[in-house]
């Protein structure tokens, strides 16, 4: 949803910060995989040590990056295909490391807190079938836009659990995996509902390279 509706807001502070890069030369790809690069590391360096508030406010920063990049593309005169993947590719990277550190941080509690585990795994495991949901269904020209929980909606909810829970409030990190858990299966099948309903969604396929063609019944004469 803030994909949709939060870009406008956000360019009051995000459009000032890409003039500036744009202009001392350096590319969107650049800040792309430098921002990956960091927020990669701060997940998998401050979160399993328990230095969870620091965790959340410097991984929050290096994520925005992803909105800087985009506004540096269209300020060059569109983004290209190779940057669209490289950016998608980078999102995923980086949400994989955040959610595969908190599995490491639950698992290094005595005793090890399985069940909190498991539901970081449905978080990581969603939020990657979510996404390729949507990349597969517009490969297919089906367009799917929106749902409940995106990538903007994940790290908000994600990294102000981290960091309150960080500030010693109890449980609250606790009840934000299990709100993101819930929300990403029901992103899930919401955006599987969404091809589903499609004027597209009947077309038939090409089959697979090397797969044994079949005459379609009643077709022959």
């Amino acid at each position: 949803m803030l994909s949709v509706h939060g870009r406008g807001p956000a360019a009051v502070i995000i459009e000032p910060i890409a003039r500036v890069l744009h202009k001392m030369g350096i590319t969107p790809n650049a800040v792309t995989v430098f921002g990956t690069l960091m927020a990669i590391g701060f997940a998998l360096w401050l979160i399993p040590s328990g230095h969870h508030f620091a965790a959340a406010v410097l991984i929050g920063l290096t994520v925005a990056t992803d909105m800087v990049d985009g506004t540096m593309a269209r300020m060059r005169g569109g983004g290209t295909r190779f940057g669209a993947t490289l950016d998608a590719t980078c999102d995923r990277l980086s949400d994989g490391a955040i959610f595969g550190a908190l599995v490491l941080w639950f698992g290094l509690q005595e005793p090890a807190n399985v069940v909190m585990m498991s539901v970081c795994l449905v978080i990581l495991v969603a939020s990657q079938v979510t996404s390729y949901v949507k990349a597969r269904a517009e490969a297919s020209g089906i367009k799917v836009v929106g749902g409940l929980i995106e990538r903007p909606e994940r790290l908000i909810i994600s990294l102000v659990a981290v960091g309150i829970g960080g500030l010693g409030v109890p449980h609250i990190l606790a009840w934000g995996m299990w709100i993101l858990a819930a929300g990403s299966l029901y992103t899930v099948v919401e955006r599987l509902l969404i091809v589903a309903r499609s004027d597209a969604a009947s077309q038939t396929i090409a089959a697979p390279e090397g797969a044994r063609e079949f005459p379609v019944e009643g077709s022959e004469g």
